[in-house]
């Protein structure tokens, strides 16, 4: 099995985009179906054995809601 080359990559979307992507990512969750998505030119499959999170970070005036998909590839 070939090893994967790191990433930290953080893109943003329109509001329209985000609503899409939480849509899909939402229906494959009820329909206890893998979630496909496409990142910065990379397709990446997220298995429905993930496990997710919501984090609120505060610092300063700033504030950061993150919701976390996380899973092993091992």
């Amino acid at each position: 099995m070939s090893t994967k080359e790191e990433r930290d990559i953080e893109k943003e979307y329109s509001t329209a985009e985000f609503v899409a992507k939480l849509r899909r990512l939402a229906d494959s969750l009820e329909s206890g179906e893998k979630f496909e998505i496409q990142i910065a030119g990379e397709r990446v499959y997220v298995p429905v054995r993930a496990s997710f999170s919501v984090e609120h970070e505060r610092e300063g005036s700033e504030e950061e809601i993150e919701f976390q998909i996380k899973w092993s590839n091992s």
